[in-house]
């Protein structure tokens, strides 16, 4: 079966999903526009078709909508965790990676070195970075909510940057470890813009 993919709107703009007999291959987060999503999806999987989605990619469309629109966050989050991947073709260190990063429930945030010694690579936080740098898969793969020690966001290679990744963060409400969320005071808010 070739490569398949759909776009869907979102509180943050227009998506693409794309998708294999086995998974989710991969999720492109908004572009300045719907045109510009596509052309970013198509740019890595050339010969993909634009189909509907079949009803567990659909299930994991809604659940994307709902993730970054605010509303039903932790079943959202939870029901994402569920989605069958397709990473084939991804090595193994990342593949633990994002797996890691999978458990990280909505709302909450793991630094690099913290996914690191959780796969039993302690020395491991700058490959950690890389892997998720790598992520073709966000949101699904919760790349935004590992960030850097000390408070820092560390870097987000979806359009947008950091600022995607803030975004994301603030509609979940996220906190570090058990404190409050990032964004109920301004010095919380300070540290994590830092890089």
């Amino acid at each position: 079966m070739r490569t398949q993919f759909a776009l869907f709107e979102t509180a943050i703009g227009a998506c693409g999903i794309a998708w294999s007999e086995t998974g989710i291959v991969a999720l492109q987060l908004p572009e300045r526009d719907r045109a510009r999503t596509q052309t970013r999806l198509l740019r890595r999987w050339p010969d993909a078709c634009e189909t509907p989605p079949p009803p567990a990619v659909q299930a994991a469309i809604d659940n994307v909508v709902a993730l970054t629109s605010g509303a039903g966050v932790e079943q959202a989050g939870a029901d994402l965790r569920n989605v069958v991947l397709d990473l084939e073709d991804v090595p193994a260190f990342d593949r633990d990676v994002y797996a890691m990063a999978r458990a990280i429930a909505p709302g909450k945030t793991l630094t690099y070195g913290e996914i690191a010694a959780r796969i039993g690579e302690p020395d491991a936080a700058r490959e950690v970075g890389q892997a998720l740098g790598r992520n073709r898969i966000p949101i699904i793969v919760p790349c935004h909510r590992v960030v850097a020690a000390g408070g820092r966001t560390g870097g987000f290679s979806a359009t947008g940057g950091v600022d995607t990744k803030l975004r994301l963060l603030e509609i979940e409400r996220a906190t570090f470890a058990d404190g409050p969320t990032l964004f109920d005071d301004d010095a919380a808010f300070a540290r994590l813009q830092r890089r």
